[in-house]
């Protein structure tokens, strides 16, 4: 059974904000692949969400590396996947804890 995604609002600011990064200063090009990336993570997290590593951060959050500057933070049960948070890894980690 596929687990329904849902982002929370937190997600979603960021993944605006990344977006908009990504289409002033690169291309829509870069954007699309990007969302490529994220989708094909979001299906594997979907059906195994088990398979990306417990993050230290928080308890039984999970976090799946979508490039080597985005980390996408989520939590699952038997029904959902819950997107905690998309972080920068360029940013001061410790500006992590206060978006989860």
């Amino acid at each position: 059974m596929k687990r329904k995604v849902i982002i929370s609002k937190t997600a979603e600011k960021k993944l605006e904000k990344l977006f908009e990064y990504l289409t002033e200063k690169w291309s829509e090009k870069i954007k699309i692949e990007f969302i490529q990336k994220l989708d094909h993570n979001i299906e594997i997290i979907r059906n195994q969400p088990e398979i990306f590593p417990e993050s230290k951060k928080g308890k039984k959050l999970r976090r799946c590396v979508i490039t080597k500057q985005t980390t996408l933070y989520y939590r699952f049960n038997s029904k959902r996947i819950n997107v905690v948070t998309i972080f920068d890894t360029r940013q001061n980690p410790n500006k992590l804890d206060s978006g989860i």
